[in-house]
């Protein structure tokens, strides 16, 4: 960085905000020992009425780390984790980088395919994951190098008689019965705890070298990419968000854990950040806006990092009014836009504050975010956080932008990926010489130095010539009191090049037309950017952590295209 680089967001920090911070060089499950040491007995986890005290929670990762070890785990092999939110998903995570293996997070709903291609791209040699998946597992497996199954279930950490009743809700729910047996190669995790000394063989860990985690991008263009991030990337990102949360109090906080672990955002804004403060983790396996509202209501969470898509769920549930939000006093929302109106509704409803952040899964994720209990500007992700550079680049260069001028976003800071695993030309088409990450998101810097997202370079829509965002209409659509879910593409059009077509999803009861549509619209932007085409729908594709999948909804629209024309006329 030359020193002609301005930052003028740091004249924005309070006096709790350093600029930069002096950070603990250590491997990541440090976090856990640390934390364990000095608040053995308070609750580190809560899951469906069972709960975890740190002493317990530490125990049991060390029980797993030891015999993974004895199994012929190496330093540096990968273990996949295919789990939801539960205690084993923690437990696994810290237990793999304990045992000093690299974790492979794996989504539970992936297909054959999908598990295939990443086990063989990772070459993972092991995989946790649950009951119900060990079928889809079984019928992979012999096309990888998956050497040992560990299987667990839900009940293994619930309480009586919770665990007894839970088989047949399951039996119910996914007509299946899976039993499991331990064998050479499949390990049951009862009997892991059961068997276990906990003694654990040390292994040298270089945290600014090694690899943690290697986490898979969403793939909703070609194929997903396994993102390297060593004990640093993601030490530096957790030490981070407690600074930016500056009034949270360490073994006080209660933090809700509905974001998937095996999505980043989840694993360093819930988990990493809770173990590192040794708050409470309250998990929920899945997203259920009732389970949701009496979780919050009972359980009294403080910290709720999310998505959009949950506090849009949350907002619009017929019995919202019924239920208590009050505890929740910070939110950090990203994965995706957050409508202002979304953030003003849940803020009235909480009492609490909802920001909206940035970042990637290359960036361990976080990059940026509007001051929780300082100045925000509504519309934009806010500011770089300590120890991170942002910039735009120009479009037709890689000189830096003008500002207020539209650019390409490219970030710098200690969270920053290593490359993708196995991937060179990849990595050298993103991370520059200088150590700037090129994000692939379009944005624009104010003088302040509060960025905004205009949005993706491959979504910016172009339409007789002119560029149209689709965050810009977007958030005119959600202003509509009719809209519950809005998102935009971009079609071919043989007199435009682009056409704009909306995808709507109606709030329970609305009553909502084209015309409806169309009127608004054109009220509040420019007739270019005006949708040409709108189509409702009863739900949009979405990935595990409630991100829409505007690439599907694109990828539809193509292949219908394609049918048409080659109908017969």
């Amino acid at each position: 960085m030359s020193e002609q680089f301005v930052r003028p967001w740091h004249r924005l920090y309070p006096d709790e905000i350093p600029a930069t911070l002096d950070y603990d060089v250590k491997p990541l499950h440090e976090f856990l020992v640390e934390s364990a040491q000095k608040h053995p007995k308070k609750k580190a986890l809560h899951f469906m009425g069972k709960e975890m005290t740190y002493r317990e929670l530490l125990e049991h990762t060390k029980r797993f780390a030891c015999y993974i070890q004895d199994l012929g785990l190496n330093k540096g092999d990968r273990v996949s984790v295919m789990l939801p939110n539960c205690p084993q998903s923690v437990i696994a995570y810290y237990g793999i980088l304990m045992a000093g293996g690299i974790v492979v997070q794996t989504n539970p709903l992936y297909m054959e395919r999908e598990l295939e291609y990443q086990l063989n791209d990772s070459d993972a040699t092991m995989i946790v994951c649950l009951d119900i998946l060990l079928p889809k597992v079984s019928n992979v497996k012999g096309n990888t190098s998956i050497e040992h199954v560990v299987v667990t279930g839900i009940k293994d950490y619930l309480p009586f008689p919770k665990n007894k009743i839970y088989p047949f809700i399951q039996k119910r729910q996914y007509n299946m019965v899976v039993k499991a047996e331990q064998s050479e190669d499949t390990h049951l995790w009862d009997n892991i705890i059961e068997v276990s000394d906990g003694e654990v063989k040390p292994v040298q860990i270089d945290p600014d070298k090694d690899l943690a985690l290697l986490q898979y991008t969403g793939g909703t263009t070609g194929f997903p990419k396994g993102v390297m991030l060593t004990h640093m990337n993601l030490v530096s990102n957790t030490e981070m968000c407690r600074k930016w949360l500056y009034k949270c109090k360490p073994g006080e906080e209660i933090v809700l854990g509905i974001l998937p672990f095996f999505h980043v955002y989840g694993m360093t804004a819930v988990m990493n950040l809770s173990i590192f403060m040794s708050s409470k983790m309250v998990l929920l396996p899945k997203f259920e806006v009732l389970d949701v509202l009496k979780t919050i209501e009972k359980q009294r969470p403080t910290l709720f990092p999310g998505a959009p898509t949950i506090y849009i769920g949350l907002l619009n549930h017929p019995d919202l009014k019924k239920y208590d939000l009050s505890s929740i006093e910070a939110c950090i929302s990203g994965s995706a836009p957050l409508p202002v109106e979304v953030q003003e509704r849940f803020e009235k409803v909480t009492g609490g504050k909802l920001v909206e952040g940035y970042g990637l899964t290359e960036t361990s994720p976080v990059t940026h975010s509007n001051m929780v209990w300082d100045k925000r500007v509504n519309g934009s992700v806010g500011v770089p956080w300590p120890d991170t550079d942002a910039k735009i680049f120009n479009l037709d260069s890689n000189e830096e932008a003008e500002c207020g001028e539209v650019g390409e976003i490219v970030v710098k800071g200690p969270q920053v990926m290593k490359g993708y695993w196995g991937r060179k030309e990849e990595t050298d088409q993103v991370l520059t010489e200088e150590g700037w990450l090129r994000t692939g998101d379009l944005g624009y810097m104010n003088e302040e130095g509060y960025f905004f997202i205009v949005d993706r370079k491959k979504d910016m829509i172009i339409a007789g010539g002119l560029n149209i965002y689709p965050r810009e209409v977007e958030e005119v659509l959600y202003e509509h009191e009719a809209v519950q879910e809005a998102v935009i593409v971009g079609i071919p059009d043989p007199y435009r090049g682009e056409t704009v077509k909306a995808f709507i999803v109606k709030r329970d009861g609305a009553e909502l037309t084209e015309e409806d549509l169309d009127a608004f619209c054109r009220k509040h932007m420019a007739s270019f950017k005006v949708p040409r085409i709108y189509e409702f729908r009863d739900e949009l594709p979405k990935t595990a952590v409630g991100k829409i999948l505007r690439r599907a909804l694109i990828d539809e629209e193509k292949k219908r295209m394609e049918t048409q024309d080659k109908e017969p006329v």
